[in-house]
């Protein structure tokens, strides 16, 4: 199992984070693997969280890591005065609620570690949460099997898209090229994303729904006409065989213009279906992934004699 906390904390001399309560951790078993995999777009405008609030501290924990900032007075008099009148003098909290050693956590915010747009926004002060107690439902982005799911998007790696071609390399103006994808390559993905101290996890599942073709060039036909190509039985396409010139192909493309001395980019991006399901039973798709790449394609001229 391959597994990795992921936090917005200190890092460590070799560039990882250091493990807290409630990090994250992903379980990437079943997940792509390989030098050609990539990880997926969303079709659409939506990102995975870029904040979230999850456990962090004992109250020893706590305790030993604000009282040296308080300490250094970086952050004012004011600010570490109220700051004590919160957390250690009743109001609300009491001694940074030692006496509740044992039953539950402060939790404070967690940062995705790509630090897209947003993740400054989970700024909450830190806040207590008995042990199987639900956190205050006032507070958005606390952590759940849904964030969990989202989350676990990132982490999703899938294979690039190179297209077997016949023919191959080379075609002629006109001449119908088919285009394949190996059964073998394409395959169902996933990845788990657990907070072991809370006991929740979620499993986020892409699987290959169908191919699109961009020939690189106006001057051109797919096969079919929108160039969307689905997946039947884990392949796409048919791959060519003989006796199969002059036919039709289920996916492909046929150029109607030499490429000169240069060469056509055939991009072909697959389109992924992406769910997550919850270890407490909830679940739900989240947005259509995509991952593709471009190689060259070479177009001639079909060369005629007269005698």
């Amino acid at each position: 199992m391959t597994t990795e906390t992921q936090e917005h904390g200190d890092s460590s001399s070799d560039g990882t984070l250091s493990s807290t309560a409630g990090a994250i951790v992903y379980d990437r078993s079943k997940n792509g693997s390989g030098a050609s995999v990539g990880p997926v777009t969303s079709t659409t405008s939506w990102t995975p969280p870029a904040c979230w609030y999850a456990p962090k501290y004992s109250p020893a924990e706590f305790k030993a890591y604000v009282e040296p900032i308080w300490a250094a007075d970086s952050t004012g008099y004011q600010w570490d005065a109220e700051q004590r009148d919160r957390y250690v003098n009743g109001h609300p909290y009491k001694d940074f609620n030692e006496d509740k050693t044992g039953k539950g956590y402060w939790w404070d915010s967690y940062v995705n570690k790509s630090f897209p747009p947003g993740w400054d926004k989970c700024d909450e002060p830190y806040f207590w949460v008995d042990k199987g107690a639900a956190p205050p439902a006032d507070i958005p982005n606390t952590i759940s099997t849904k964030i969990l799911g989202e989350l676990a998007y990132n982490e999703i790696r899938v294979p690039t898209t190179e297209v077997s071609l016949k023919p191959a390399g080379t075609t002629k103006v006109n001449l119908a090229t088919w285009a394949w994808l190996d059964k073998a390559t394409f395959k169902p993905v996933s990845v788990t994303a657990s907070v072991p101290l809370l006991g929740i996890s979620a499993t986020t599942t892409a699987e290959p729904v169908s191919l699109r073709i961009d020939p690189g060039t106006s001057d051109a036909v797919t096969y079919p006409a929108s160039g969307v190509c689905e997946f039947n039985n884990g392949s796409v396409g048919e791959e060519y065989t003989a006796g199969d010139a002059g036919k039709t192909p289920p996916c492909g493309v046929k150029y109607l213009r030499s490429s000169g001395n240069g060469s056509y980019q055939l991009k072909a991006t697959v389109t992924w279906k992406i769910h997550w399901t919850g270890s407490d039973g909830n679940g739900d798709n989240l947005p259509d992934g995509a991952f593709g790449r471009s190689q060259d394609v070479v177009v001639q001229e079909i060369q005629s004699v007269n005698r």
